[in-house]
């Protein structure tokens, strides 16, 4: 298993974001503190998760997938829940 962060700018107007988020919510465990942005364990790689949630963006959306496993990381101003996520599930 690899963390991923996944970052989106969904651009077009009425845009609905509960199958995007409900795509993400299936890959794996999820972190989900900032608006946009998540991190979530999962065993697909980079381009499988791209491929997984591009069906529910539109062509004026952007979408970002990188592998952040490793040893750097670091953050602050998050509420413990989001803070004990982090420390225990992020490697």
């Amino acid at each position: 298993m690899a963390t991923k962060l996944i970052a989106y700018d969904l651009n077009s107007p009425g845009q609905k974001y509960d199958d995007l988020i409900d795509a993400i919510k299936g890959l794996g465990a999820w972190w989900h503190h900032l608006d946009s942005t998540w991190l979530v364990r999962t065993s697909s790689s980079a381009e499988e998760v791209r491929d997984k949630l591009k069906k529910y963006i539109d062509n004026g959306d952007e979408l970002l997938v990188v592998d952040v496993t490793g040893d750097s990381r670091a953050w602050c101003g998050f509420k413990e829940s989001g803070s004990k996520w982090l420390k225990e599930t992020w490697d």
